[in-house]
Formats: structure tokens, C-alpha cells, sequence
């Protein structure tokens, strides 16, 4: 397979630390260009990741006829735009998450995309990983019984950084926008539904602009089954998630951030005792890119497509509209 030739839109630290390495350790892409706002800091970037092209616009990277796909990793306001302009580039397009700031955002990014038959996904990496096959698979099989219910943390204390991104309202900032989808995007996917009601109670920081700094969640599914979550960006690191079934649990002590060069191992509970599942460290972006590129070179079906980010938003508009009214939302 030819490889696909990545540009990058932005060089936020989740692209240089992460992405972009992510890209250049997968099967199917390489990164042939950065843009940012200004030439020097793409130049310095580029130079420091060994990226062969410096763009200092957007535009120019989205002008580039030999770039195929883009990454977004820009503040949450910007993505629909990117998005639609690189689509109407004609270039496929993986948008970090929260993939917009609203589902009807969302949606006219997914039908822009669609309309000019460019693959469009949100940047969820952890789904990619193969643990959450295993544990699904473990679900079906019984083991654990019934599923009864789903909590989940992501949590983590930047609050000093009162200039942040994720401190600006207008922005799209916020823990909900920032580390809630998580676990909202978590429990969709394990349960293979969507919620029908969403009760989220806030702490709204006037020292960060008023965005919600934590928030604790009860996203309520069929047959009485729950996702309990809490996320924040002022409380201790935290990135767990638990599935309680009749018969057992599944534990798993890194859900969504992956230890580099560990074993993502997970555990399982049950009355004949405890076991621990071993996975081994497989590069959850790397996964992410493969899967664009299969689809992007070999029209393969994507696991998470654009109607998912569609849907995930539409979850997470509702977790909003519930904690800054302080009333349960019905989806």
C-alpha cells in the first residue's frame, strides 16, 4: 500500500507528543507537512520531527496537492471550520475530539465530508486499542453476567494554567469537552447504544472563565443500566473505568491514556476469583491511522465513521444543558 501523506493543521502539544509520532510508527501513513499560524513556529516544529514541508498558514498546507489527509488538532471553535475547508480541499480528515461544539456542528462537518467523499473520523485513540475487543468479548461471552452498570474517571489538575485553551469559554473549554467524552464515548461503545437521559452536576470556576472544572454524570440506558462518570481539570489524575455485572467486574486501571511501553493489561472479577488479561503495548495512534488508511486506500468500512461523532455530540450537548441548568436532560 502506498502510504498516505498526512499534513498536520496546527502543532498543539497532542500532535507533536503524541499524533504525529503515532502516524509515523503506523503501516499506512507518513507526515509530509505541518502548518501553523506562522512560519517560524511551523519550521521549528517541522525541523524538530523531521517533517519534510513547513507551512506558515493553513490555507498553503490545504493548497498542497501531494497532502491526501489532515489531522486538526486546533481549539475546539476551530474544527468545524478546518474541517469543511479541508474537506472542500478535498482531503480526508481526522479531527481531534470533541470533533465540534455542538451535534449540529457536527453534522454539517460530517455531511461536508460526505459530499465531497473524503473520510472524516474523531480522534477517539483509545477505541483503537485492542483490549476494548477483548473486553467486549468477554461481555458477550457471560463471564461477567449482565452488565449492570459502567462507571468511569478521567481526571487531572491544570488549573494553574489560567491561560490554557481549555479555560476559554467561547472556545470550547471546559472537563466535559476535554476528558467527559471519554467516558461518554466509552459506554456508548461497550453497551452498543445510546442514552436516553443525561443528569451532570458542575463546578463552574469564574478563575477559568466560567467553563465547568469538574462535573460528575449519570447517563441513563436501557434495562436500567448506568454510566456514573466524573471528569475534571482541577482534581488528581485519575483514568479508570469499570464494568459491574451480576455474575463479576471488569477493571480496567488506564482506560482511555495508555502507558507507554507497558502492558495494558486489565482485570477480571468474578466468584471463582480474580484474573489479569494481558495486552500487550501497542501504539494506540498508530492504530487510529491504520484504520483511516485502510479506508482511505482500500474503502474499508470505518469502525467509528462520522455519524458516531455526530452522536457522541449529541450526548455531550445534553451532559452540558443538564449542569449548567441543574436539571436531567431527556435525549
Amino acid at each position: 500500500m502506498e502510504k498516505i501523506r498526512w499534513g498536520i493543521i496546527g502543532s498543539a502539544n497532542i500532535a507533536k507528543g503524541s499524533v504525529i509520532p503515532g502516524i509515523k510508527a503506523s503501516e499506512t501513513g507518513e507526515v509530509a507537512a505541518i502548518a501553523s499560524r506562522g512560519i517560524e513556529k511551523a519550521e521549528e516544529t517541522a525541523k524538530q520531527l523531521h517533517i519534510p514541508k513547513a507551512y506558515g498558514s493553513y490555507e498553503e498546507l490545504l493548497a498542497d496537492p501531494e497532502i491526501e489527509a489532515v489531522y486538526i488538532p486546533l481549539p475546539n471553535h476551530l474544527h468545524k471550520e478546518w474541517t469543511i475547508r479541508a474537506a472542500e480541499a478535498g482531503k480526508h480528515v481526522l479531527c481531534e475530539k470533541p470533533v465540534a461544539l455542538n451535534a449540529n456542528d457536527a453534522e454539517e462537518m460530517a455531511e461536508a465530508c460526505q459530499k465531497a467523499g473524503v473520510v472524516f473520523a474523531e480522534a477517539f485513540m483509545y477505541r483503537y486499542h485492542p483490549r476494548y475487543d477483548l473486553i467486549r468479548d468477554i461481555i458477550q461471552s457471560g463471564e461477567i453476567g449482565e452488565v449492570r452498570g459502567i462507571h468511569a474517571t478521567f481526571t487531572f489538575n491544570n488549573a494553574k494554567d489560567t491561560e490554557n485553551v481549555r479555560y476559554k469559554k467561547e472556545w470550547g473549554g471546559g472537563s466535559l469537552y476535554d476528558v467527559g467524552v471519554y467516558p461518554i464515548s466509552a459506554a456508548r461503545m461497550i453497551l452498543n447504544q445510546e442514552p436516553q437521559a443525561a443528569t451532570v452536576h458542575g463546578l463552574f470556576s469564574e478563575q477559568h472563565d466560567d467553563v465547568d472544572m469538574m462535573a460528575s454524570g449519570l447517563l441513563e440506558f436501557e434495562n436500567g443500566v448506568a454510566l456514573t462518570f466524573d471528569c475534571g481539570m482541577w482534581a488528581a489524575f485519575r483514568n479508570e473505568l469499570e464494568i459491574v455485572g451480576t455474575e463479576g467486574r471488569i477493571e480496567v486501571p488506564s482506560a482511555f491514556v495508555a502507558h507507554q511501553n507497558e502492558q495494558d493489561h486489565f482485570i477480571v472479577h468474578t466468584n471463582d476469583g480474580k484474573r489479569e488479561v494481558e495486552v500487550p503495548y501497542l501504539n494506540q495512534y498508530a492504530l487510529q491511522a491504520d484504520a483511516l488508511g485502510r479506508s482511505i486506500r482500500n474503502g474499508e468500512e470505518l469502525p467509528y465513521p462520522a455519524t458516531d461523532a455526530v452522536l457522541n455530540m449529541k450526548v455531550l450537548d445534553a451532559c452540558l444543558k443538564s449542569a449548567k441548568e441543574r436539571r436531567r436532560i431527556e435525549l
